[in-house]
């Protein structure tokens, strides 16, 4: 039996989630073919091939504390959770606001400081 990959749905939400950011493309890591997003080719969030999670850097700390309060929803991931990334599981109902959000967060802590100061700048009409 064949996975089915993430739905539609949860692709297309990503992607508008990601794609937004400056200088985001998406592409694939390895063998893999679920979304993956990247900035300057650094990965910054992840979904499972399966589609029932995905996976982005936090903060310091951050991951801990998301575990710690919600782990119906949030996990350690394997292969990168030792580097302070978290997983995030998409049962329904998915908070895109949220996913948004921790997204936002992955790509400050992956691209380039000076490309996040310029979208600050962007972002207040600075």
């Amino acid at each position: 039996m064949t996975d089915p990959g993430p739905s539609p749905g949860t692709v297309a939400n990503l992607r508008r989630i990601c794609l937004a950011l400056p200088e985001v493309v998406e592409k694939p890591f390895g063998g893999h073919h679920a979304p993956a997003f990247r900035i300057r080719d650094k990965l910054f969030l992840t979904c499972r091939e399966d589609g029932t999670a995905l996976t982005c850097k936090a903060a310091d700390g951050e991951q801990a504390l998301l575990v710690a309060a919600d782990p119906a929803r949030f996990f350690v991931p394997p292969y990168v959770g030792h580097r302070g990334w978290v997983g995030i599981r998409l049962d329904d109902p998915v908070d895109w606001e949220e996913i948004a959000e921790l997204a936002e967060d992955s790509y400050r802590l992956v691209a380039p400081r000076s490309l996040v100061a310029r979208w600050d700048g962007d972002a207040t009409g600075s």
